[in-house]
């Protein structure tokens, strides 16, 4: 099926890169928001794993924004640019340049689906948290109710980029193999993202979600074994586990994608 793709640029902070992917045929679906993870990107965790297409193919209009240090999206200096509410800020200006208006009743497609993996999971939790009037139904993938960089040893992860000390702290050793995968990331900016996240620790008992959500991992996932306790803190949560998946083969779970679009089709 053909599809078009356009870039959303205007009046959006320009240091996010901001794609837009239309279904082939016009649609009154609801838009869906996909955010990445940590050391990802959206070609890589939304693109690459299929997500794009399945979601335009069931006629949704998809909106992909790269986090700050990530993918096409500028690297920049202050720490700020970095932090979670400042995040949730800039995805606010890209729904509202997307013409994406708050729900109502009478309008079935007003209002945005959220779907999250790993780090944009805890993004989606806080942003549905405070926009209750735009969000309607989320998806989380790989969430816990504690975030693996609030531990993350940053004064180790510098000091192995500048000498090569071993990382005593296996989840930092990892996490930091992660964000060197990939040669175009600037690793640099991603301890920055880093920093800022652990100045704005998450709590998600502080403000929960009242959107119906569906939270899903794979049974080897090691940083989503507090799942249970997020999905708890919500009267509306639904999870989905699956077998043998981890953290990182998750996202590219065939029964991941038919679970998402049949929860967001309510």
């Amino acid at each position: 099926m053909g599809r078009h793709r356009d870039h959303l640029v205007e009046g959006i902070d320009p240091h996010l890169s901001v794609e837009e992917h239309h279904p082939a045929q016009e649609s009154t679906s609801r838009p869906v928001l996909l955010l990445h993870g940590f050391a990802s990107s959206a070609k890589l965790n939304w693109h690459d794993s299929g997500w794009v297409r399945a979601l335009t193919d069931a006629g949704r209009r998809v909106i992909t924004v790269d986090l700050p240090g990530h993918g096409n999206s500028a690297s920049p200096e202050e720490r700020d640019a970095y932090a979670p509410s400042r995040i949730r800020a800039d995805l606010l200006q890209v729904l509202q340049d997307a013409h994406v208006v708050p729900l109502e009743e009478s309008k079935p497609a007003s209002g945005v689906d959220l779907i999250g993996y790993s780090l944009g999971s805890r993004l989606a939790w806080e942003f549905g948290a405070t926009q209750h009037e735009l969000v309607h139904r989320m998806v989380l993938g790989g969430p816990g109710s504690e975030d693996p960089l609030a531990d993350f040893d940053l004064a180790a992860a510098q000091q192995h980029l500048a000498d090569g000390t071993p990382i005593d702290d296996a989840s930092t050793a990892d996490l930091l193999r992660m964000a060197r995968l990939v040669p175009s990331h600037d690793v640099f900016a991603l301890l920055t993202m880093v920093e800022a996240i652990k100045g704005e620790p998450f709590n998600p008992a502080e403000a929960v979600p009242q959107m119906p959500l569906l939270l899903v991992a794979g049974e080897k996932d090691d940083r989503a074994t507090t799942l249970p306790e997020l999905a708890a803190l919500s009267k509306h949560a639904e999870t989905l586990w699956l077998p043998g998946r981890t953290h990182t083969n998750a996202v590219t779970s065939r029964a991941f994608k038919s679970a998402a679009l049949d929860f967001l089709n309510g």
